[in-house]
């Protein structure tokens, strides 16, 4: 980089030295931004300044972050040439660029090179995260320079992601290359400009993820999604391609990121909370992965297996397919060649068009035009309209391997012909006929089927099943009242989300407001498990039990109308390092105490003896006063009579919580519970995750290192970490402990009965046993505990939660 003429040198001199800096959004000639000052936008959405992202403080970077949010970093200036020392400053150069400048060597580590730059220019940081040079008086956005011409990983709204095809400029998103360094990963999102534009997500060349190409409405494969939040602006014109995001509802935020994973995700966040909502992600299954199926195949996600060759085309490799590795991809079963005769064309729709990889293009064609021209050229395999709209026009021709079709459904179908042998659609025809007369048998009776189904859905059945059971009824929600209370599940209704789906917050006719847990298709939890909640949870009613008001199985749909907690979960507080302090350590024992009432409930004085299976803290739920409420009855099992244990071959649950027998061997008992308990009460003591816990003198889990300063006397300094906080009695922290121990040891008859527990946190007198060693009681490796040192800096913002986990 060049050096700065001394003069210009001495000019900056007298405000560094002395600490001047714009205290504003704006960078002014001879003003400078220095290590610990800022510019902060005009609304305080955003900062910049100068940061490093490792603990070793030994390369800076200049950036743009989230004020509420400083370890989110939106754009970063200096990507690949990091400062070592605090001689920089950032300021603007005579001729009107912004640069980073050693103001002791005068050397340039970053500037904004602008061929528009001019002498009077200013630099904004726009309320937008938008970065901009502009001319002193210039009001206008017609800047003469702006960051968002130059993204990093993440891209806001107002940002464009493609080509300015005048200037040459494309714009497109690279991630990070580690967590410590912004530096550009080989992970990129771009649009693709060849013939019709695709976004594509790479690793390298390799192309992970693909939607597109561009069919004049939508890119092909992608699902049209309507939310009051934001609306997507596509604009394709002669002078820009290019993708933006405009936010309609100034109530939240939303940003786009590229991560190291090679994932693609958006994220949102809702006025006054503290916690960002996963929203998208670009692979959503694994028919998004490009190519999954290899050449001349379609991956539908409804199938099992996913992968089918077209139609007319067989396994390159049957034997590789048969173990369900499609990659080798399909072949045709009938050879074509130049003198095959007579050729015809099979009509595909619903299914994301193939890469434009060897293709032709021309605008003008109509489909009919398409056509002749494909049935005179051997070479072509396929032919289909570039063009939707108004009936569709152009003509996309492709030769050589169709790659990485997966079927869709689309409000607007495009359609794909694939060359065929005569043959093949003759032979296909005959067995279409004999299907039709089939198909004309089963709809008679489906028909009548159905009309009978009418019939009894009037008289009130408007499930699949059936809810009474022993007298107990159920309140049913027909779908359109919970869509209305919900504001048509309106993302800023988003309380929770996990594997079973997404919870809303919806307020019924009546005022009354309410959780609808919507469980997604591809849940893990399925029919049985909702019929299981649904009837285990109607017949419990006990204060620290979360109530449910209903449930709306209507149609594909399965969801449960849940009481509104407003103070979401326990989680939610105490794993938090600000929330954490609105716990203090009577509530934390109040909240302790509830928990165990709920679960001596379930376990003995309900008309069913119940095993939770699923107890952790993003399943208690806490009410406008904090009170404690158990949820999340869908992995539940009643047991009758005498019976005190059971087993299965599928162990759901979430690890961390659940015992020893019940990974291993797949028992569960009473005692199950009693493990999970237990570590659930070290986690609130702690503020600590009993999985993702780790410490810098061994490996041990939270439960082993609190085995550990038990044997060592020093139980009291679980609670160092939060003592501040929690206005503790000593001794009834450590007998909180002791009763945690107990609870957790390896061996389920060793455990306290909840009967037991509940008499020992409540009467002091009781003299409590001494622990044996928890289970679990093995140090990881190191490389596990980064791993899962990595999860807790990500905490779950789930409210409800079903994590479901098979047995291998």
């Amino acid at each position: 980089m060049e050096i700065f003429p001394s003069i210009f040198l001495h000019i900056l001199l007298f405000p560094v030295l002395t600490g001047f800096c714009s205290a504003t959004d704006t960078l002014r000639l001879n003003e400078t931004i220095t290590y610990g000052k800022t510019l902060v936008s005009s609304g305080q959405t955003f900062e910049l300044g100068f940061f490093w992202p490792s603990d070793s403080a030994s390369k800076w970077y200049m950036g743009i972050w989230y004020k509420k949010f400083p370890d989110i970093i939106v754009w970063v200036a200096n990507r690949e040439n990091p400062i070592g020392n605090s001689s920089e400053v950032l300021t603007i150069s005579p001729d009107g660029d912004l640069v980073l400048l050693n103001y002791i060597t005068g050397f340039i580590t970053w500037s904004s090179n602008s061929s528009k730059s001019e002498p009077g220019t200013v630099a904004q940081l726009l309320e937008s995260g938008n970065l901009v040079l502009r001319g002193k008086d210039d009001n206008k956005q017609n800047y003469v320079w702006q960051s968002f011409d130059f993204p990093s990983d993440t891209l806001l709204p107002g940002m464009k992601q493609g080509w300015n095809l005048s200037s040459g400029v494309n714009r497109y998103l690279t991630s990070w290359q580690d967590e410590n360094d912004p530096s550009p990963g080989d992970i990129t999102f771009r649009l693709d400009n060849i013939g019709m534009p695709q976004s594509v997500l790479r690793k390298g060349s390799e192309k992970i993820f693909r939607k597109g190409p561009w069919n004049g409405v939508l890119f092909s494969g992608s699902v049209g999604w309507r939310n009051t939040v934001f609306k997507s602006i596509f604009v394709y014109d002669n002078e820009e391609i290019y993708y933006m995001n405009e936010l309609v509802d100034n109530s939240v935020i939303i940003r786009i990121t590229v991560n190291r994973s090679g994932l693609v995700q958006r994220y949102l966040l809702k006025n006054g909370e503290s916690s960002w909502t996963l929203v998208d992600t670009s692979q959503n299954d694994q028919c998004d992965n490009y190519g999954f199926c290899g050449a001349n195949s379609i991956c539908k996600l409804k199938s099992k297996p996913n992968c089918e060759c077209l139609y007319g085309f067989v396994p390159k490799s049957k034997s590789e397919w048969d173990v369900l590795n499609w990659s080798s991809g399909c072949v045709r079963r009938i050879t074509l060649g130049c003198q095959q005769d007579p050729i015809k064309f099979l009509k595909l729709g619903g299914v994301q068009l193939p890469d434009l990889l060897q293709f032709s293009l021309n605008k003008s064609m109509t489909i009919k035009d398409c056509h002749a021209e494909c049935l005179k050229n051997c070479s072509c395999v396929a032919y289909a309209n570039s063009d939707i709209r108004e009936g569709g026009g152009g003509c996309f021709m492709w030769f050589g391997d169709l790659i990485d079709i997966r079927e869709y459904s689309q409000e607007k179908q495009q359609y794909i012909y694939i060359r065929m042998a005569a043959a093949e659609l003759d032979d296909n025809k005959k067995t279409r006929l004999v299907l039709i007369l089939v198909l004309s048998l089963v709809c008679g009776m489906l028909i009548i089927s159905f009309l009978i189904f009418c019939l009894i859905k009037k008289r009130k059945a408007k499930s699949a099943f059936d809810y009474k059971v022993k007298d107990i009824e159920l309140p049913m929600f027909d779908l359109t009242t919970v869509t209305n209370a919900t504001k048509r599940f309106s993302l800023t209704n988003i309380i929770g989300e996990g594997g079973f789906g997404i919870v809303y917050k919806g307020t019924l006719p009546t005022g009354q407001e309410v959780a609808v847990k919507r469980l997604s298709t591809n849940s893990g939890q399925g029919l049985q498990e909702f019929k299981s909640e649904v009837i285990l949870i109607a017949k419990l009613q006990h204060r620290n039990l979360v109530r449910l008001l209903g449930c709306c199985p209507e149609g594909d749909e399965r969801m449960l109308i849940y009481e509104y907690m407003p103070n979401k979960s326990l989680d939610y507080f105490i794993f938090d390092q600000d929330r954490k302090a609105l716990l203090k350590w009577q509530k934390r024992f109040e909240i302790i105490m509830g928990i165990s009432r709920g679960l001596l409930y379930l376990h003995q004085d309900s008309r069913l003896r119940i095993i939770h299976r699923d107890l952790k803290t993003s399943n208690i739920l806490l009410d406008s006063n904090l009170n404690p409420k158990i949820s999340d009855f869908g992995l539940a099992r009643t047991f009758g009579g005498d019976q005190t244990e059971s087993k299965t071959k599928r162990v759901v649950g979430t690890y961390g919580y659940m015992s020893p027998e019940y990974v291993v061997d797949g028992k569960f008992s009473m005692k199950s519970d009693v493990f999970s308990f237990g570590v659930l009460l070290l986690e609130i003591i702690s503020g600590r995750k009993n999985r993702t816990f780790h410490h810098s003198e061994h490996h041990h889990n939270l439960l082993g290192h609190v085995w550990l300063l038990w044997k060592e006397g020093r139980a009291f300094e679980l609670a160092n970490d939060v003592a501040e906080l929690l206005f503790f009695v000593e001794s009834e922290v450590v007998r909180c402990i002791q009763i945690g121990l107990l609870c957790v040891q390896k061996l389920p008859q060793d455990r306290p009965t909840m009967a037991s527990v509940v008499v020992m946190l409540s009467n002091e007198t009781v003299a409590l046993p001494l622990p044996k060693e928890p289970g679990f009681f093995v140090e990881r490796n190191s490389a596990e505990t980064d791993t899962l040192t990595s999860e807790e800096r990500c905490p779950t913002q789930n409210v409800l939660t079903i994590s479901v986990l098979e047995a291998r």
